[in-house]
């Protein structure tokens, strides 16, 4: 019985907002924002520290965790820990956090590793959403970010969650065979919801019907 999905996606492709309808079409709880709270609050971070260390220039494996936080909220660098963890210390924490949402059931987690941290569960789904450049570039500027500044952060985001995800999981990012499936989302937030449902419905024992 799948109770889990996870989604993984490139930078501006719409995933956090794709994942956001996912989980409200179906009741389920979306670990986004709030993971990237829990995980601050387990590294014993309050909001004032970290807006402070935004403005710092940071060691690689900080700036990979922002890269790799960002959430439906994308051009927003949110919350991650302070200069004392380590690298193991990040993963670990992230692990934990991954762990109570899988725990709690029925929810939808974005990205932080889940993929990794939950490749060998057979009660999950797990997908990766990409798009082309200009489909990225287009969307983050309707969403308000300037024109430079997206073509920017489509190129540099993904090359740093490559990165993370190379230092810490030491596979290929992304890395394929931990995906059901990749969906380029061009085709549109609702039918990308829809093949997410359809991949949910299949999985469900025969007789049972959806709620």
């Amino acid at each position: 019985m799948i109770r889990i999905i996870t989604i993984e996606r490139e930078y501006g492709c719409g995933g956090g907002q794709i994942a956001a309808k996912l989980a409200a079409r179906l009741n389920w709880q979306l670990w986004d924002q709030i993971l990237t709270q829990e995980i601050a609050r387990l590294a014993h971070c309050d909001e004032a520290t970290i807006q402070r260390r935004e403005e710092r220039r940071d060691s690689l494996y900080q700036r990979l965790l922002k890269s790799f936080s960002l959430g439906s909220y994308e051009g927003n660098l949110g919350v991650y820990p302070i200069e004392s963890l380590d690298a193991d210390a990040i993963v670990r924490i992230s692990r934990q956090v991954v762990e109570k949402a899988v725990a709690a059931g029925n929810c939808v987690i974005l990205g932080r590793g889940s993929q990794h941290f939950l490749q060998d569960r057979s009660d999950t789904l797990r997908f990766f959403l990409y798009a082309p450049r200009t489909d990225k570039v287009r969307r983050l500027i309707s969403e308000g970010t300037a024109p430079d500044r997206a073509e920017a952060l489509v190129d540099r985001v993904d090359r740093e969650r490559a990165a993370f995800i190379k230092n810490y999981f030491h596979a290929a990012w992304p890395n394929r065979s931990v995906y059901h499936a990749m969906i380029n989302t061009a085709i549109g937030d609702e039918q990308v919801i829809e093949v997410i449902l359809s991949f949910l419905d299949q999985s469900r024992p025969v007789g049972l019907a959806a709620d």
